[in-house]
């Protein structure tokens, strides 16, 4: 235990890991002088890609239009970076690994946030019998949705590592108090149909998984204490959680000693973990965390309107639908809805079968994913156009969809 303790099983050459690790799905085109590794390049894919930039005005628990100072998914995203980059150097492990996975990890989050992926989550199940959640939708969303230009210029899927995407699709679920390790069987991860079905499969994704947990619950806190939700008697509840003062409450304290306590607490042969005591805590401040602050009454009104919004949109584009001719229904309606008819029908013209944009000089290479024919495949191309939008892009919609 202690530092570099995890290093003789890092992700590097000499793992039995790594080929399966950096495997993609297609050949990656390469610069003859390029100096990044493949997780580099796959950092730096997820850092240009457009879900990473809209992350920016994406919920993660406040809704932050008119407040700067309060956490939004892009901040969580790096914050969790942070946090992996910080424990993973110091057990010695591959921190451009765990780096390229935390800041991918929250792309194609639903706006509004967990607001916003309730509602999906109850349209996917009435309208596409299937179940919504974020972490299938990332891998999803790198996958399937996010593009970059190739060296010719044509927009292509970003083809990232497998060691990468599992530790998206995997990143979410509890950390149990016995310790957290990788699994050592490459799956399918296509396959994986429920949250924390598997755990990670190298150790660099465990400590994203971790660092997840440890990153959210303070910043959290100290969102709601500034907005007002934290009661005088709520904060003196927390500082008394778990029998153990907390020095002061703000999320340097918190994540510094969680931080600490995992890297000293963590080998090869006990997990990735906490002591027994900052697990009780972590526990405790989660549970706080619900109690006061995630179900909070205040949050209610705005839960409706997140509903209202994504409802209203959903509906207006279910009724769109014509087969092959859906294109051409959708962009119909840019006389009275000039935004919500063009962002609809690009997203169809890129990605279904119907599309007119293709052909020798085109810009497009990307994965053909919707068949219009198929009304299933046609509500999943809505949902994926809505968990793409920012909180303020799905606003700028619903407000075109209700104006005369």
């Amino acid at each position: 235990m202690g530092k570099d303790s995890f290093s003789d099983v890092a992700l590097n050459y000499s793992n039995q890991k790594w080929e399966k690790s950096v495997s993609r799905e297609n050949q990656i085109y390469r610069k003859l002088d390029d100096i990044r590794s493949d997780f580099a390049r796959d950092y730096t894919r997820i850092l240009h890609c457009n879900a990473y930039r809209r992350l920016k005005h994406k919920t993660q628990v406040f809704f932050a239009t008119q407040n700067d100072h309060i956490c939004t998914r892009i901040e969580h995203v790096n914050h969790v970076s942070s946090v992996s980059q910080t424990i993973s150097q110091y057990l010695g492990l591959n921190t451009e690994l765990t780096s390229a996975i935390a800041i991918g990890h929250d792309l194609g989050h639903a706006p509004f946030g967990h607001a916003g992926e309730t509602v999906i989550k109850k349209i996917a199940q009435e309208h596409i019998n299937d179940s919504f959640w974020h972490e299938r939708n990332s891998l999803r969303f790198i996958d399937e949705i996010e593009t970059l230009p190739d060296s010719n210029g044509r927009d292509t899927n970003m083809n990232l590592t497998y060691a990468v995407r599992d530790g998206i699709v995997s990143h979410c679920g509890e950390v149990d108090e016995s310790g957290l390790f990788p699994r050592e069987e490459k799956v399918d991860l296509l396959d994986i149909n429920k949250p924390n079905q598997f755990p990670p499969f190298t150790w660099e994704a465990c400590v994203v998984k971790v660092s997840d947990k440890v990153a959210y619950l303070g910043r959290d806190i100290e969102d709601a204490i500034r907005i007002g939700i934290l009661t005088y008697s709520e904060l003196k509840k927390l500082k008394l959680i778990s029998g153990a003062p907390l020095k002061e409450i703000n999320n340097t304290i918190i994540m510094h000693d969680f931080i600490v306590d995992l890297c000293s607490s963590s080998s090869p042969t006990n997990g990735i973990c906490f002591s027994e005591k900052h697990f009780e805590l972590i526990n405790n401040i989660k549970k706080f965390n619900y109690e006061t602050i995630y179900f909070h009454q205040r949050l209610e009104n705005y839960k409706k309107y997140v509903d209202l919004v994504i409802r209203s949109i959903f509906d207006s584009l279910k009724f769109c639908h014509d087969g092959t001719n859906t294109p051409t229904v959708v962009k119909s309606h840019a006389r009275f809805y000039p935004k919500f008819s063009e962002y609809f029908f690009a997203w169809l013209n890129k990605y279904s079968n119907v599309s007119t944009a293709r052909g020798e000089n085109s810009r497009l290479n990307n994965k053909i994913i919707y068949d219009l024919n198929d009304n299933i495949q046609y509500y999943q191309a809505i949902i994926d156009f809505i968990t793409a939008m920012s909180d303020q892009f799905a606003i700028k919609i619903y407000n075109e969809l209700t104006s005369f």
